[in-house]
């Protein structure tokens, strides 16, 4: 992390100086600007890693500066840090929906926080590797592709697969999510509720004992936000910290991402130890997955860390395997047979497909599935 570039826009220049010396202390540059439009100036010319801003500008607030970085190729993904004296939960909603990654509040014990921030958003390729359990994450391009059902069912044949290993679910599907009513979970913890206690408090033992066990489903859940206004709440700052510690304390690790492709889920994606694309046969849902996957490509995964599931979630009709391949460039490991009504009777249920299902011949596609995902992750986490 030694060498890397902060940007530090803030119109107060005792503060600016002030921040520029502890980011120094810890290797890295600094570069300053007193306004909005002089940080645009620099961001683009000067292309930092990072930047640091008081949203409290005159002349560009905060959010709008935020959002004319973002649609800007040159630092549409640069981590934003917002460094504020206001702490009203209004504003720091406005900050993270304008593309903030972290919004801390001007305080006397805020040094701390900002350097492990800073530290974390530049090294966030290392944050999960560290831990023993496989990670692995599932995203689709597209709303209804069926991505909780495939991640939930195929959780349960790992578990099945793997009959000595312990095996977690995290559902980090915004702002709602939906693993919880796939299953039948109906506690009170979750992924919000975690990230709101204390640091100390979420050891490996706690998730052990406390991740719900959903025993037909043979794996313990992290159950996703209940509601969007909780999912407002999300301390975006601890879900790194969680995802490791859950590593810490089980064998494999999925975790439900939805078409989340944001500055939550993306080291999750980076760290993984296998990336399950899950793809519908639609051409819109196609073109829309061709673009993810190349955007992927720019942050440096390789195919060779994806397992591509096309999902005839809706109908028969739509491409082809041969044809989405085609279209995407990245070849698809299995094709799931469209069900009908079958995932929805199973999911109504709260049953894990090949237990409602149990002479269907999509169990052996699970089966399949899961074995090859299970020794996919094995492998690439020898290699790390």
């Amino acid at each position: 992390m030694a060498g890397k570039k902060i940007l530090i826009i803030d119109m107060d220049a005792a503060s600016r100086s002030f921040v520029g010396a502890v980011l120094q202390k810890e290797g890295y540059q600094t570069l300053e600007a007193a306004s909005g439009r002089e940080g645009l100036v620099v961001a683009w010319r000067d292309r930092p890693d990072l930047l640091i801003i008081d949203p409290d500008l005159t002349d560009l607030p905060g959010e709008t500066l935020a959002l004319r970085l973002r649609q800007d190729a040159r630092t549409a993904h640069t981590p934003l840090i917002a460094l504020s004296s206001d702490p009203q939960p209004a504003r720091i909603r406005s900050a993270l929906d304008a593309g903030f990654a972290e919004y801390l509040v001007k305080t006397a014990q805020v040094v701390p926080s900002l350097v492990e921030t800073v530290n974390r958003l530049l090294g966030g390729k290392a944050l999960v590797k560290e831990a023993g359990g496989r990670l692995i994450v599932f995203l689709s391009a597209k709303g209804g592709s069926g991505t909780s059902s495939l991640c939930a069912n195929i959780a349960t044949n790992i578990a099945l697969y793997k009959p000595d290993s312990h095996v977690a679910v995290v559902d980090m599907v915004l702002p709602i999510g939906s693993i919880a009513n796939i299953v039948g979970y109906q506690g009170d913890l979750n992924l919000v509720s975690m990230a709101e206690l204390p640091p100390e408090t979420l050891t490996p033992e706690f998730f052990r004992n406390n991740l719900g066990a959903m025993a037909p489903w043979h794996f313990h859940l992290m159950a996703g936000s209940p509601d969007p206004e909780s999912a407002n709440r999300l301390k975006v700052g601890s879900i790194a910290d969680i995802i490791n510690t859950v590593q810490s304390a089980f064998d494999y690790v999925l975790v439900d991402l939805g078409r989340s492709l944001s500055r939550i889920s993306m080291p999750l994606i980076e760290s993984a130890d296998l990336i399950t694309l899950v793809v519908s046969t639609d051409s819109s849902t196609i073109s829309l997955t061709k673009t993810v996957w190349e955007y992927l490509q720019t942050k440096g995964v390789e195919a060779s860390s994806m397992y591509v599931i096309l999902n005839r979630a809706v109908g028969l009709e739509g491409l082809t395997k041969a044809e989405a391949e085609k279209i995407i460039k990245l070849d698809i490991n299995k094709s799931m047979p469209h069900q009908g009504s079958n995932f929805a009777l199973a999911n109504n249920q709260h049953l894990p497909f090949s237990q409602k299902f149990p002479n269907n011949t999509t169990v052996i596609i699970f089966r399949d599935m899961a074995k090859e995902m299970a020794e996919l992750a094995d492998h690439r986490l020898r290699k790390s």
